[in-house]
């Protein structure tokens, strides 16, 4: 039984009731007599469960995400579409939990690496400033201003479990929304795509592979800090030239010809009739100019996003989702090549940014590459 409802919370982020567990549990193990489930909710909090108000439970180490989806209620959020777009501002996976079955064909998504660097604390030293944090800007070698990045060293034992939670539950969200044979894209870090990685599998996503986005970052490269003299010939870490982006699919519904015909899904979009979609994408950094039209800590290049987010539904048709929007980059890149998209940003002002920059990114021109 714990396995069942450890399961079921990892699955509910905002929480369930009782009888909510009970129900889910059932299903997954068989009867089970709601007192049963009370009783071992009780015996095991606080080690395992947090009880919230409202008489919800959520998994030990899940409050602080339940607590950060409350500032954004589902009853007060707003809309905004252009195009074929739409955004909404709130929480990802609570949104996620009221959507129904077999909704969305595709996800090209960047979510927080490493969830703690967007959180409102993080967000706040950033934007006002702040010293220490996860945030801090890269040294400029070349005359140009260099935009923050998040020092993922920095993170703690109970922030890449936070982190793996996350994930699967997020996954497991996904499953139930996407239709089969989806593809899902995620961006990651080299330090952390193996827990984002691990978690997506568990949650009965099938890992197809990962996406490399040729680009040189400012990661690593670094000599020791306060030795760079007496060890100049060291690195403490490789310099970064390229991007993992995580490639997943939700299991098919039979063979990939029956899952095309049934739901347009399965594949990628081929580039061409004698070029088929890769899985190494040459990439500029973004350039001054787009970031002065969308100035989102983690924007990437429209002419990236316009090739990855063309290749995911390989009809041609569906409804692309991204349930961390940022600044709708990869919105404004499924209306130029002229798909469907849907967004969701959790925080306000990103949300306020991204209802200016969507018109914005989505009419730029770029080279086709």
């Amino acid at each position: 039984m714990r396995d069942a409802i450890v399961r079921v919370l990892e699955e509910r982020q905002s929480g369930a009731t009782v009888q909510e567990i009970t129900n889910e549990v059932i299903g997954l193990i068989g009867n089970v007599p709601a007192s049963s489930v009370r009783s071992y909710l009780q015996l095991n909090t606080p080690e395992l469960f947090i009880r919230m108000d409202r008489a919800q439970y959520v998994l030990k180490g899940m409050e602080d995400s339940e607590l950060q989806a409350r500032s954004a209620p589902a009853d007060d959020a707003r809309t905004f579409s252009f195009g074929r777009a739409s955004l909404v501002h709130d929480d990802c996976n609570r949104w996620l939990e009221r959507q129904p079955a077999n909704t969305f064909h595709a996800v090209v998504t960047d979510p927080p690496y490493g969830l703690i660097e967007y959180s409102d604390e993080e967000l706040g030293k950033l934007r006002h400033g702040g010293q220490g944090g996860i945030w801090r800007i890269p040294p400029s070698f070349d005359g140009s201003k260099r935009s923050p990045l998040p020092r993922f060293t920095v993170l703690k034992p109970n922030d890449l479990e936070a982190l793996e939670k996350f994930f699967l539950a997020w996954g497991r969200n996904l499953q139930r929304i996407l239709v089969p044979g989806a593809n899902v894209l995620v961006a990651s870090n080299p330090l952390l795509s193996y827990l984002v990685s691990g978690a997506l599998s568990r949650a009965g996503l099938e890992r197809r592979g990962e996406i490399v986005r040729l680009t040189m970052t400012m990661r690593g490269g670094d000599r020791p800090k306060a030795a760079h003299v007496e060890f100049s010939d060291v690195s403490v870490m490789p310099r970064s030239m390229w991007e993992p982006w995580l490639v997943f699919r939700k299991p098919l519904d039979g063979r990939v010809q029956d899952n095309l015909r049934h739901w347009g899904t399965g594949g990628f979009r081929r580039i061409s009739a004698d070029k088929p979609f890769g899985d190494v994408i040459e990439s500029s950094p973004t350039r001054p100019a787009e970031r002065a039209l969308a100035p989102h800590p983690s924007l990437k290049p429209q002419a990236f996003l316009r090739r990855l987010v063309r290749g995911v539904l390989p009809l041609g048709r569906g409804v692309v989702l991204d349930p961390f929007a940022g600044s709708a980059s990869t919105l404004a890149a499924a209306e130029a090549v002229g798909y469907d998209s849907f967004g969701v940003e959790r925080d306000r002002a990103y949300f306020n940014l991204a209802c200016e920059s969507l018109p914005r990114l989505a009419g730029l021109r770029v080279d086709a590459g």
